[in-house]
């Protein structure tokens, strides 16, 4: 029997092992075919947000991974989620967000939501989700921008990742204080997970419940 294939676009070159381990342990019959710019996330970040060439080229990426023969579609970055819902409509497979289930999941568990992020190009689309989501299903849950400031600059620019991770972590505390459940908006944050377990509300990450919903959409038994 044939493979199904999931295509995956990435705009951050870390992402692609973290995904890659989650397919291998939760859809080991999917193969996954990855496309990677770096480019698309400096673009968005120069810009403050996504641009019509950002569209064009996660179009572009979209229209191929349906012709290589694809499935469906995973979009790993928050930051560009706003172009994906654009490029889906040129396609006739689905391509979904890794961090919609993270959404409903927010919703379901408390009023109060934090979404903590190191870059408002990814705060803004994360906070946008989480609300549009609990419109949808009929909530009236606050979704509160808890921003780790100088976190993203200490990473990408510094490449300190300890001072990015203790940034974040006195964000996430400060977010947890001040919500019944805080959400991690970058694939970034998956090293921090397991240091979260113990905190006073559930911490929340996108990729394991936005590979998980893999096995739904494409019906594997």
């Amino acid at each position: 029997m044939e493979k199904k294939k999931v295509g995956v676009i990435h705009t951050f070159l870390y992402s692609v092992e973290d995904l890659k381990k989650l397919f291998a342990e939760l859809v080991p019959e999917v193969e996954m075919i990855n496309i990677i710019d770096d480019s698309l996330l400096r673009e968005v970040l120069a810009n403050g947000g996504v641009t019509p060439a950002v569209v064009r080229r996660i179009t572009e990426y979209a229209i191929e991974l349906e012709r290589l023969g694809c499935d469906m579609i995973l979009n790993q970055c928050s930051s560009v989620g706003e172009a994906a819902d654009i490029a889906g409509k040129a396609i006739s497979i689905p391509y979904v967000k890794v961090d919609a289930p993270m959404a409903r999941e927010a919703i379901s568990k408390g009023n109060r939501i934090g979404v903590v992020g190191t870059a408002y190009t990814t705060l803004g689309p994360s906070v946008r989700l989480v609300e549009r989501t609990a419109q949808e299903l009929g909530s009236d849950a606050v979704v509160n921008s808890c921003y780790a400031e100088g976190a993203y600059d200490a990473l990408l620019n510094e490449g300190n990742k300890a001072k990015h991770d203790k940034i974040l972590m006195e964000t996430i505390d400060k977010a947890c204080a001040e919500n019944d459940v805080v959400c991690l908006a970058q694939g970034s944050m998956l090293s921090l997970v397991s240091v979260c377990a113990d905190k006073p509300v559930p911490v929340l990450h996108s990729f394991r419940s936005g590979v998980a919903q893999i096995r739904e959409i494409l019906a594997l038994s």
